[in-house]
């Protein structure tokens, strides 16, 4: 499958349009639930097996989406798979009291995976050149105001820009997924959370008032991804209207990253090797 595809470049404007949110790769769900989704799943619990025991490098998985797009799920059905022993999920949401005393990366900082370990980001710092873009609210926050101005949003891509080439240079990898849905899937995809019981709780009216600024945000999207997607730190857009076709694509990629990593499990000092022998022989006569 051609993964290149759906990377962004950082040499093109990234648009949008350009990209179908029904895209399917040509592949069926059967063949994608019974035969690749598994095989990938067991693939990077034995590739996080080894970069766990290995202990120098990590991984940032940075999830960004509208509303119901289905970051949740894709957790759940995808990363999963993984020991949760070696892996932390940190959600993304309104800033608090104290978040907003410190610069917007602080909050980030605190949830950066260990070495060996891998952090996924429901949301992240991007939402500090999307939410508070679209809402404008760098005008109620603290920053000095005479730092607000027509060069902001480019400051900050290139502090994101340095915050992820500096967590590159010390052995931790960073890939971003941006699940592209379409506005109607995301009217059917409320609604259901309207209609079904079992759905409810996940419902707010934000979800409904923020559609009016579809079009600020997907804008703010395609401003981001041209800016801030990088050799080391990749933005992919999946396509997101076909739910198992979103979180197989995001298997696959992960899948790739972490074979591109290579992590190897240690391997003991030739003095302990040569005690192994000696262990067995202890333990075998253990009564």
């Amino acid at each position: 499958m051609k993964i290149e595809k759906y990377k962004i470049d950082r040499k093109c404007n990234a648009r949008m349009r350009d990209y179908d949110p029904s895209d399917k790769a040509g592949l069926k769900r059967k063949e994608v639930e019974n035969e690749l989704m598994p095989k990938n799943l067991a693939r990077m619990a034995e590739l996080q097996g080894a970069l766990y025991a290995e202990n120098r490098r990590g991984i940032v998985v940075v999830l960004q989406a509208m509303d119901a797009a289905g970051k949740d799920g894709l957790i759940k059905h995808v990363f999963t798979a993984l020991n949760p022993q070696g892996t932390q999920v940190t959600p993304f949401k309104q800033p608090t009291e104290e978040e907003l005393d410190h610069d917007y990366l602080w909050r980030v900082v605190q949830a950066l995976p260990r070495r060996g370990n891998i952090g996924i980001f429901n949301r992240s710092h991007y939402e500090d050149v999307l939410v508070t873009r679209v809402h404008n609210l760098l005008a109620v926050q603290q920053i000095p105001q005479n730092l607000v101005d027509d060069h902001i949003w480019e400051r900050r891509f290139e502090e994101i820009r340095n915050f992820e080439a500096y967590l590159h240079h010390n052995g931790f990898r960073v890939v971003k997924f941006f699940l592209h849905m379409s506005k109607d899937e995301q009217k059917k995809r409320l609604l259901s959370r309207i209609d079904r019981e079992d759905k409810n709780w996940k419902f707010t009216e934000s979800d409904v008032s923020e559609r009016e600024y579809w079009g600020e945000y997907q804008k703010a999207y395609e401003d981001l991804l041209s800016n801030t997607s990088t050799e080391n730190a990749p933005w992919y857009v999946i396509p997101a209207n076909h739910k198992w076709f979103s979180r197989y694509l995001v298997s696959e990629i992960f899948v790739r990253v972490l074979e591109d990593m290579d992590p190897k499990y240690p391997e003991l000092p030739e003095e302990e090797k040569s005690h192994l022998a000696h262990w067995r022989s202890v333990l075998e006569q253990d009564d």
